[in-house]
């Protein structure tokens, strides 16, 4: 029995009990150590609620001999959630002892087989019975199944689960398995153990208790609490007894089913462990005494918890069925249990299974369903927490989604805009592999219309269940798409002759839906008999025609295919189309799924041609798929709604109740195919008498054939169509559908609401013209009349005499007086409640829209329809009213309206509102809205086409929001379409790009619009764009605006701008007309001429539209040629009107190949409309050319987003407006383009200027050094060759580098590179002319050096010559010295040495070097520059003398203009030209001879030379002042007399300065201090190297400084703050005249505008002199170079003493050191001689180190120097490399001027083949009067081109040209025409500030300022300047 003990904690057994003869001995045997453990902490978390004892505890029990008092008590313990049992409290007096050997009276006891104690249970596989501990063992045993033994009561099963009745419901009274407690009793009182208790007798004990010995009874402890309880085990506790003190011990007696376990317990908590999971165990508790008696039993039962199932979930699913999968409890993986499953869905009752596996299978569920299941562990009867999931049953309706992939978009809708969004499958001609690409495949080929998009399958042999049938795909597309997509793919099914849905079902929802919003869209046009012989048409919405319906249905199965015979009832014998799907087409034999159902119509709309038309009158024919049967609610409806309803029956006996409805009101005909074996003329009598169907209704097939039989059929449908008075429109179905109990799609909230707003607007306009002009006001007259004024300012064409400035600020004044009055004009109700509309969500929005779409559309079309029969009523009955017929001409013109005209309207609002300081929050939100429209895929008017303007505020409003909204991921594409009106162009882009452009009759595209559609995140980066924006354009050469007279400029401005605007132009040709096509094709030559003169390069594609032969390819290649011929000779036309005679053909303005730059596509229908579908080589050839067209756009260069398209469109316009569409760089894009390539090609300019500057400077120093080391004579044929050789190479390196530069530059597709691509000519020829700039610079200055060298050489030949001698005398005076034996003394040693020098002097010949005749040298090099010019040239120089030249100013004379016209006022002006022009070569070259005399060198005839190049240079450029010949000469003998007077006296002060005696004598010192020191053989170490550096290496330094200097100024200039404005010559001027404005001083602007180039010189000085004033940036330049070269000078002698072994003497070490460091410094040579004279120390490692230092000394005291003694601007003048010249070459730029304004050139190089200036100015800024009045003038040149204005200047004859044709005489200069008024308002501003100023130094008189002009500020000045130079 011990070992049945469970483990007990917080239990110990007292001494007594240990002791032999204790009575529970053998009790306390069996108790195992490691159960006698200390109390445990007890857990605070109760599981469960303390049980009350039987008794209360002031009513002790009274024992008496021979009898107890036994009272028992049900208690019970609540559990949250699971059925709780109880059980009995029990006393008893019995004997402990009696425990340990139970036995019951009159009950046999089932034994364990291998301990004889009371059994638990027992196996039937083993035949064995095991008790409670050795039960345990055998669950390990597998597949064995244990049954409890020892019940007391027989088994009963329960009869509807037959389970046992283990439970007992209080509320039925009544025993219950656990399946019934958990569904049919569930929630009732139930209790597992009352009927076990019912039905047997527990053991109590107080039977087998000893009483108490004690004559007071013991205390019973407090009640039972239970701290927890888990599955194996119970924490319990109690009060101790009351009255009792001190420790107490208890009994604790605990068991189940008759066993019992007792513990003695120290405390009053113990936890009790190893209990069994789900049995309900008996505790008592009574106080011990020290005697061992007992009180009375506390008592309380607890239930062990049933631990719950682990891991549940679904590990199959299905449409009726799933599986479940779960774990067994932790630590019960091998007891037998069992598990409850309940399930349920909403609204049903509970369900119940159990198992004892793992799993279970619950099937026969409903499909689509949600069930909640739980699943609890049932564990002797006892059942544990439910674990619960919830699982839904897959839908046959959501399969099939699945199925397909579109389960995503069940609930979240398919959008038009996401079908229409470009991605890889685009352009895919892939299969689909997988069902899951069918939706896409199939929408795609429906959106280019294509006919065989019902033909989508999946590739390979597939079974049918790995099929779809056509029907279910597009009844799940549909049911997956919004309302708007919807319409878009009924749209495209009804253009493709395709059946459309009228009834959609739902087997989700298990609804149909009417589709009347889907079939709004749908317009066609017919001819019914009734019109035929007038030949008009009926043009109406589909949902509101009157065409009857006939209805196609079947009962039961049909051996006749329905659908294939109205397949043959609508087409035409030779024209058989699948209208209908049917079981015979392609996966049309597929089972279907979700379509049944589905009621399909279709309609036949006839031509007017009898012997074509199948029926003469429009039907409707419907389609029911599935047996009415089962859809009798659609069959219902078609009974109403039909005009007759055709039955197809096979099984006459089928159940026919469905068509005995008595309330029908169609004609009901039954078509019977009597082949069938079920077919007699009994039953089919039968069958029409119950139906009360007319005989004559009764259809049978009998022998005749399918055309015979549809004959029959179609003949039966006539007479329906005959006797039908009142067809039903499909609009007016709704009612019918409601009443139904079917859904109609227009009835949710949002499109009502929608609709009742665009009713609102919509339902009183009667009269379109009038509404245009009372609701829409402000797109009227006024409107057009600021465009005309706006195109007038442009082009000034009809400002007569009047002054241009003063006639375009009338201009000005005229449109905001327009302005103002559009202002005045209040916000219309139409415009009221449009706003109101548009303001909604987005759906509403959207809803709306289209409503206003419709409505308008349907007024536009019965208003067109009325006018054109009154039109051709008046044409035929009264042709001579002329007028009344052009009026209604210009009314039929004028009858559109539609919601572009809104939108135009809101542009107007929005226009007007930004010309008023008070912006309302209606109009600031406008552009928003649209902005919106343009995201949802909504045509945007780009060009107002009645006004031919583009309302640039608006659109530029609009696409700024749409930029912000795209969150700046806004990069575009754009395309375009050019043609003939009504060729196709819409259709094309609609069928391409499933585009909304309007296409109907009527409604031809005026002006242009612009249409937006997202590109998928994965094809962005492969076409480098987040959005592709398409343009459809007004038709060119329209007849209806051929009437205009600028119906030729218009087409011009519109091709222009929409060629400019794209990155690929679609022309659309159509191949029958070909005098138009040559029309459009000189159009579009112009187009691309002035786009390749702006740099925009757009690709062009041309589309041939009906082509239909498959041969059009080859056939067509003869017509290509032709083509091209064509258009090569209308780009030779358009180039001379363009005036572009270099360009000659077409190729020269664009990459074109006739092969692969040109598309055939055949027509668009096939057959005669309306029956003809869409041509399937349409649809395919458009995808074609689709697919070529997204390659083309992924090769298409450029990365513009909104915004600078925006920016585009605002310039492009700006100069479309101008009659000759001359670009500038007013384009902010191009401006942009420009400065960053001028910005990244100056620097590539200077960084190999550079490099280059350093290399002449060490291949001067080593030409200057020459002769230290090696022999001079070899200089020419070794170093300077080598040197060339050299340079070459480096040169060719580095030009190579920058031309490789700006070709990659040009390969990127950032910065809008492609737009200045006409500039890379120009700076590749920049760099080439870099290169050979450079190549003669560096051998110039060689030449030069090697000149100067060897001229030198000379002279230093000379002094080496008397050193070497004197050299020789001291040596010889030293040993005679030294071999006197007595010591001289120094006084002694300067006798002996004056008396040796005396004498040498007078010994040794001194010769002068050669003192030459400057003036005579240099006149003979001008006689030989001149000597080719002529004898007239050469006798003007006959007389003169130099040295008479240049004494006074140069004066030009007046006999230098006598080539001129003898007209005073020219001649005055060309002097004061000239004269200004020779001045400022007088003072160029004097700055130059200057410099050279600074330099105090001897002369050298390349001096003069270089004065004559610079001279003949500048005179060439400037060519164009035609100077004479006398002038010429005159100039040159002045200059050349300056220059010979100041270098004769350079040169003789050289002469002296070198005189070689003079320069010996200079040495005598230093010869007698050498002489002493030898002969007392002194150390000269010290002494020389202090020398050296202060003779040699401190002048070579400095000289190194200064060098290194000039280079690094410049970088500081283009790197420090203000660099930018150094960057270009754009930002350059900008600085200056900015820094003008601010100043406001008249004398800087005088010396800006009269001396240009000196006035930037001196700027320039000024501001590098202020920049390197800060933070003393001069002087940290100065000490980094030296610093550096001392550096370079100490590592060299470290270096020499580290690694030179052989150098003995210290010449030899200065020698091979200055050999070392003749590349960085020039050693002045007279000073390195007289260092190495007598100069014989052999001490070079002291020398070195005293050179060390002395270096370190030096380079203190230069720093000390410079920091005491740095003038900035005499540093600057000082320096050999000047950075203000250097900087000035690079901004200055070519120096042309303008020939009007004198506006200085503002092109990027000094290469340029054409010169243009951002700002031109008032010529009366230079001095430019009226000849008879003497008045400054005010016209600006920019105006002045554009207008009719003339001009007379001296360059081009004294006569009268006009300003238009200035590049006649001024070809290389482009001066573009300024509209606006504000674009010179600078100059304006300068000019009226001092206009008396200005005429004062102009001797004239003030200009008669604008008044205008006086209104300017400065404020206004510099916003001029920044919009100018893109600034802002």
């Amino acid at each position: 029995m011990s070992s049945l003990l469970p483990r007990v904690e917080g239990a110990a057994a007292p001494e007594e009990r240990l002791k032999d003869g204790s009575p529970h001995q053998a009790l306390d045997e069996t108790m195992e150590t490691d159960r006698r453990t200390p109390d445990r902490p007890v857990s605070p978390t109760f599981s469960y609620n303390s049980i009350m004892s039987d008794q209360t505890r002031s009513a002790p029990p009274v024992f008496k001999d021979g009898d107890s008092t036994q009272q028992e008590d049900n208690v019970y313990l609540d559990r949250a959630d699971s059925i709780v049992s109880g059980a009995e409290s029990w006393r008893s007096n019995n004997s402990m002892d009696a425990i340990i050997h139970l036995k019951m009276e009159g009950r046999e006891w089932t034994v364990c087989d291998l301990c004889k104690n009371k059994a638990m249970k027992s196996c039937p596989s083993c035949d064995q019975s095991y008790c409670h501990f050795h039960v345990k063992k055998h669950c390990n045993e597998p597949n064995h199944t244990l049954v409890v033994v020892n019940r007391p009561f027989k088994e009963e099963l329960c009869q509807e689960h037959h389970s046992p009745l283990e439970v007992f419901c209080r509320t039925d009274q009544m025993s219950i398995c656990t399946l019934c407690s958990a569904t049919k009793h569930r929630g009732h009182d139930t209790n597992y153990d009352d009927k076990k208790q019912a039905g047997r007798q527990n053991l109590s004990p107080e039977q087998i208790w000893r009483p108490s010995s004690l004559d007071t009874p013991l205390p019973p402890p407090g009640e039972i609490q239970f701290l927890s309880v888990t599955s194996s085990s119970v924490s319990l506790s109690w009060r101790p007894p009351e009255g009792l003190n001190g420790p107490h011990k208890f009994i604790v007696t605990w068991g189940f089913d008759e066993e019992l376990f007792n513990l003695r317990v120290d405390g009053c908590s113990v936890t009790i462990d190893e209990l069994q999971p789900g049995i309900c165990y008996q505790f008592h508790v009574a106080t011990e005494g020290e005697d061992c008696s007992r009180s009375r039993l506390v008592s309380a039962s607890v239930l062990t918890v049933v631990p719950v199932p682990q891991d549940l979930q679904v590990s199959q699913s299905g449409e009726n069925s799933f599986t479940l999968n779960w774990s067994k409890p932790e630590g019960m993986e091998k007891v037998s249990q069992r598990f409850l499953i309940s399930y349920c869905s909403p609204n049903t009752k509970t369900c119940a299974a159990t198992t004892e596996d793992c799993y279970k299978t619950l099937s026969d569920l409903q499909p689509g369903t949600q069930y909640t299941v739980s699943v609890s562990t049932v564990l002797n009867g006892v059942q544990s927490k439910p674990v619960s999931a919830a699982i839904c049953t897959v839908s046959l309706f959501l399969e099939q989604l699945k199925r397909i992939g579109l389960e995503d978009h069940y609930g979240n809708k398919l959008t038009l805009s996401t079908v229409l969004e470009i991605n890889a499958d685009s352009t895919s001609d892939e299969t689909p592999n997988t069902l899951l690409s069918l939706p896409g495949a199939f929408l795609k080929k429906l959106m280019m219309a294509n006919v065989n998009a019902r033909s989508v399958m999946v590739k390979g042999d597939l079974c049918n269940s790995e099929r779809i049938n056509p029907l279910d795909l597009i009844t799940a597309v549909f049911l997956c798409s919004d309302g708007f997509l919807q319409q878009q793919i009924v749209l495209k099914m009804s253009m493709c002759q395709f059946a459309v849905p009228l009834l959609l079902p739902n087997c989700d929802t298990k609804q149909s839906t009417l589709m009347l919003w889907s079939l709004r869209d749908i317009v066609k046009k017919y001819r019914p008999s009734s019109q035929t012989d007038s030949m008009s048409f009926i043009e109406e919405r589909i949902v509101v025609s009157d065409i009857p319906m006939v209805s196609f249905v079947r009962l039961g199965e049909s051996s006749l295919s329905k659908s294939h015979i109205l397949n043959k009832l609508l087409s035409n014998p030779q024209q058989y189309h699948d209208t209908f799907v049917h079981r015979d087409m392609e996966c049309g034999n597929v089972p279907r799924v979700i379509s049944d159902g589905l009621v399909e119509i279709s309609w036949y709309l006839p031509c007017g041609n009898r012997n074509m038309d199948r029926f003469t009158n429009p039907v409707a024919f419907a389609n029911l798929r599935g047996d009415i049967k089962s859809f009798k609610t659609q069959f219902y409806f078609l009974c109403q709604t039909s005009a007759a309803v055709v039955v197809f029956v096979d099984n006459l006996e089928e159940d026919s109740k469905v068509l005995q409805d008595k309330s029908f009101k169609t004609k009901l005909f039954l078509v019977i195919n009597a082949h069938v074996k079920t077919f007699t003329d009994e039953t089919l009598t039968k069958l029409i008498t119950k139906c009360s169907i007319n005989s004559t209704n009764v259809i049978v097939k009998k022998s005749e054939n399918d055309a015979e039989f549809v004959k029959i059929i179609k003949s039966s449908v006539s007479d329906i169509l005959q006797k039908n008075e009142k067809p039903l429109k499909i609009e007016n179905m709704a009612k019918i559908a409601d009443q139904s109990g079917i859904l109609v799609d227009e009835n949710c909230d949002c499109c009502q609401s929608a609709r009742k707003m665009a009713d609102a607007i919509t339902r009183n306009i009667t009269d379109t013209v009038k509404f245009k002009e009372e609701q829409l006001p402000l797109q009227g007259q006024i409107w057009k009349e600021i465009s005309h004024l706006e195109k007038e300012r442009c082009r000034l064409n009809k400002a007569g005499n009047e002054e241009i400035e003063k006639y375009k600020i009338s201009l000005k004044t005229k449109i905001e007086e327009m302005r103002e009055n559009q202002k005045k004009i209040n916000m219309t109700i139409a415009m009221k409640h449009f706003i109101s509309g548009m303001s909604g969500s987005v759906m509403e929005r959207s809803y709306f829209l289209k409503w206003m779409q419709i409505n308008l559309d349907n007024m536009s079309r019965q208003n067109l329809s009325a006018l054109q029969d009154q039109y051709k009523e008046l044409c035929e009955n009264t042709p001579e009213e002329k007028d009344k017929i052009a009026e209604l001409d210009k009314q039929i013109a004028d009858c559109s309206l539609g919601i572009e005209h809104f939108l135009r309207e809101l542009g107007q609002l929005y226009e007007s509102s930004c010309f008023s300081i008070e912006k309302t929050f209606t109009t600031l939100d406008l552009h928003s809205l649209c902005a919106q429209m343009l995201l949802d895929g909504f045509p945007i008017e780009l060009v107002d086409g009645y006004a031919s303007n583009i309302p640039l505020e608006w659109i530029s409003a609009v696409l700024t929001e749409l930029h912000t909204k795209q969150k700046s991921k806004s990069k575009i594409r754009v395309v375009t379409v050019l043609g003939v009106q009504s060729t196709g162009k819409s259709t094309l882009l609609n069928t391409m790009f499933g585009l909304q452009f309007a296409v109907s009759s009527g409604r031809c595209t005026r002006g242009a619009f612009m249409q937006l559609i997202k590109v998928n995140e994965k094809l962005k980066e492969e076409l480098k764009c987040d959005l592709i924006m398409v343009i459809d354009t007004e038709g060119l050469k329209s007849p209806e605006l051929a009437q205009l007279d600028d119906s030729h400029e218009r087409d011009n401005e519109l091709a222009t701008l929409v060629i400019g605007l794209s990155d690929v132009t679609i022309i659309n040709i159509a191949m029958e007309n070909s005098t138009e096509m040559k029309d459009i094709l000189q159009i579009v030559g112009h187009a691309f001429i002035r786009m390749k003169e702006v740099g925009k390069r757009p690709i062009c594609h041309f589309v041939h539209q009906n082509v239909s032969d498959v041969s059009a390819y080859v056939k067509n290649m003869r017509a290509r040629k032709k083509l091209l011929e064509q258009l090569d000779e209308m780009t030779k036309a358009a180039a001379r009107m363009e005036k572009k005679e270099n360009i000659t053909k077409f190729t020269d303005v664009m990459d074109y190949d006739p092969d692969t730059s040109s598309s055939y596509i055949p027509g668009l229908w096939h057959g005669t409309p309306p029956m003809a579908p869409v041509n399937v080589g349409y649809s395919e050839a458009v995808y074609d050319f689709k697919k070529r067209l997204m390659q083309i756009l992924k090769e298409c260069k450029g990365d513009n987003d909104l915004t600078g398209f925006l920016k585009w469109t605002t310039s492009l316009w700006e100069s479309v407006k101008f009659e000759k569409f001359i670009f500038s760089f007013r384009n902010s894009l191009v401006a942009d383009a420009y400065s960053c390539l001028c910005s990244e090609y100056n620097a590539w300019e200077w960084s190999f200027q550079k490099e280059m500057y350093s290399w002449m400077v060490c291949a001067k120093n080593k030409i200057s050094n020459f002769g230290l080391t090696f022999p001079q004579s070899q200089m020419k044929e070794n170093m300077l060759d080598d040197l060339l050789t050299e340079a070459s190479d480096k040169i060719a390196v580095g030009g190579n580098e920058i031309q490789g530069k700006i070709v990659k530059y040009f390969e990127r597709h950032d910065r809008h590179v492609n737009l200045v691509e006409k500039y890379k000519e120009d700076f590749v020829a920049s760099a080439n002319i870099l290169r050979r700039e450079m190549e003669n610079k560096v051998r110039n200055t060689l030449h030069r050096t090697v000149e100067i060298k060897e001229g030198m050489a000379k002279l230093e030949k000379i002094k080496r010559s008397h050193a070497e001698t004197m050299e020789k005398k001291v040596l010889a005076l030293l040993q005679i010295c030294r071999r006197k034996k007595s010591d001289l003394l120094d006084q002694d040693l300067e006798k002996e040495f004056e008396s040796m020098w005396t004498k040498t002097l007078s010994e040794i010949c001194f010769r002068k070097p050669p003192t030459r005749n400057i003036p005579q040298d240099a006149f003979l090099v001008l006689s030989r520059n001149l000597a080719t010019r002529g004898s007239y040239v050469n006798k003007l120089l006959v007389g003169n003398n130099l040295r008479d030249c240049g004494t006074k100013p140069f004066a030009v004379k007046s006999g230098y203009c006598s080539d001129m016209e003898k007209d005073d006022a020219q001649q005055r002006h060309h002097i004061k030209e000239l004269q200004f022009f020779c001045n400022q070569i007088v003072a160029k070259c004097q700055d130059s001879i200057t410099q050279r005399v600074e330099s105090k060198t001897d002369y050298y005839d390349t001096y003069i030379k270089e004065l004559l190049e610079m001279i003949d240079e500048t005179l060439l450029q400037n060519k164009k002042l035609k100077i004479c010949e006398e002038c010429e000469v005159s100039l040159k003998l002045h200059i050349f007399g300056i220059a010979a007077i100041e270098f004769q006296k350079m040169h003789d002060d050289f002469i002296t300065v070198n005189d070689p005696r003079k320069c010996l004598e200079q040495s005598k010192s230093k010869y007698l201090t050498d002489f002493i020191d030898l002969f007392h053989e002194r150390d000269q170490c010290q002494k020389k190297a202090e020398d050296f550096t202060k003779l040699c290496l401190q002048p070579a330094v400095l000289d190194y400084v200064n060098k290194m200097i000039g280079p690094d100024v410049v970088d500081l200039m283009k790197t420090s703050k203000g660099s930018e404005d150094y960057s270009t010559r754009g930002a350059f001027q900008f600085s200056i005249l900015k820094q003008l404005l601010t100043d406001g001083e008249y004398e800087k602007y005088r010396e800006y505008i009269r001396n240009y180039e000196q006035f930037i010189k001196q700027w320039l000085f000024d501001h590098i002199v202020n920049q390197l004033s800060k933070e003393s940036s001069l002087k940290k330049l100065v000490k980094k170079h030296l610093t550096e070269i001392v550096k370079l000078i100490t590592d060299t002698i470290r270096q020499f003493i580290n690694t030179t072994s052989t150098d003995k003497e210290i010449k030899t070490f200065i020698q091979n050191f200055c050999g070392a460091l003749g590349d960085k410094l020039v050693v002045p040579k007279d000073a390195l001689n007289s260092i190495m004279t007598l100069n014989y120390s052999r001490s070079t490692e002291q020398f070195a180190d005293n050179l060390i230092e002395f270096v370190g000394e030096m380079e203190q005291s230069l720093a000390a120097k410079y920091d005491h003694e740095m003038d900035i601007k005499e540093r600057l003048r000082s320096l050999p490399f000047k950075p203000q010249n250097e900087m000035f070459t690079s901004l200055f730029g070519c120096g042309e001027v303008c020939p009007f304004c004198k506006a200085p050139c503002e092109a990027g190089r000094k290469e340029h083949s054409k010169h243009f200036t951002f700002i031109h100015r008032p010529q009366g800024i230079h001095g430019w009067k009226r000849t008879d009045t003497k008045v400054l003038v005010t016209d600006i040149c920019s105006s002045d081109v554009i207008s009719e204005n003339k001009f007379n200047l001296s360059l081009v004859g004294a006569c009268n040209h006009l300003y238009k044709d200035y590049q006649k005489y001024f070809p290389d200069w482009i001066i573009p025409g300024d509209s606006s008024i504000e674009a010179t308002d600078y100059w304006k501003y300068v000019m009226a500030t001092f206009n008396e100023r200005i005429a004062e130094d102009n001797d004239g008189l003030p200009a008669d300022i604008p008044e205008d002009w006086k209104t300017l500020t400065p404020e206004d000045a510099m916003k001029c300047l920044e919009t100018t130079f893109n600034m802002t």
